[in-house]
Formats: C-alpha cells, sequence, structure tokens
C-alpha cells in the first residue's frame, strides 16, 4: 500500500501527538550520540559512496521518500518537518555548519540505532538497508554548507 508523503507525515505526527504549538530546541547538537564502548567502531566506518550530485540526489530522494525522515526533519533537512513540531528535543538541523565535525560512522550509528531519550528510531534492519543510509548521509552532509 502507498501512502502520499503528507499522509505519512500526518501518520506520524499523530503517534507523536500533534498538539503541540512550537518546537522545542535541539538537545545540544553536537554532543556525542554514540555510547563510548561503540564508538571507535563507529569513527572507524567509511561512507563507501562518493559525494556526487548523482548520489547526493539518490540521498535526497531516500530522505524525503521511502525513509520519511522529511517527517520530523523537514524536506530541506532544517529540522522543522511535520512531526517535528511534536518532539523534545527537536529533530536535527543539518544544516549546522558545526555537524561537519561528526565522522560518517556516528550519523551511520544514530540511522542504524537511534538516539535514546528523543524521537530518533532506529531505521535498521528493515525500513532501509545500509546502502540507502550511506546515501542519505551524504544528502545529509550536503546541507551543512547551506543557510
Amino acid at each position: 500500500m502507498k501512502f502520499s508523503k503528507f499522509a505519512l507525515a500526518l501518520a506520524v505526527a499523530s503517534v507523536f501527538g500533534s498538539s503541540v504549538v512550537g518546537m522545542a530546541a535541539e538537545k545540544d547538537p553536537l554532543a556525542p550520540r554514540v555510547p563510548a564502548d561503540d564508538m571507535e567502531e563507529a569513527k572507524g566506518w567509511k561512507n563507501p559512496n562518493k559525494a556526487t550530485p548523482e548520489n547526493i540526489a539518490k540521498g535526497k530522494a531516500l530522505f524525503t521518500g521511502k525513509a520519511t525522515c522529511f517527517t520530523c526533519h523537514g524536506n530541506e533537512g532544517k529540522g522543522d518537518g511535520v512531526a517535528g513540531a511534536a518532539l523534545d528535543p527537536a529533530p536535527r538541523n543539518f544544516h549546522n555548519a558545526g555537524l561537519k565535525k561528526k565522522t560518517d560512522g556516528e550519523f551511520m550509528y544514530v540511522i542504524k540505532n537511534g538516539i535514546e531519550g528523543t524521537g530518533m528510531i532506529s531505521y535498521a534492519p528493515g525500513i532501509i538497508t545500509e546502502e540507502e543510509a550511506a546515501l542519505i548521509l551524504l544528502y545529509e552532509r550536503s546541507l551543512h554548507d547551506q543557510k
């Protein structure tokens, strides 16, 4: 069964509650999200894909489509998605230039495992593949230099 992006966003928003008036602040966006015991392994992971315009476009298509990242992070990755309005802390704004300091492995860990105490869910296994996640994080990284 296929759903439109709008229907999917509404469904996710209803799960998290849609009566929030404003968005909570993003919880310390530069704080470590990977447990210390897993940090060395996470930092060692390297994205097998190059940041080509084609791969970034594939990542954006997954971000705004199959992976439904847009429901919380917004279509442009600014943390302003419909479902994100109900989250405390707010979803990550990928335009934050400070995120350049994070490794691809840290991003991948978060995608695979989620972040406890936030609305970030685990996307593995089943929602997207690791290959798709690697493309998504190329798109997310492309946003750091945009305003």
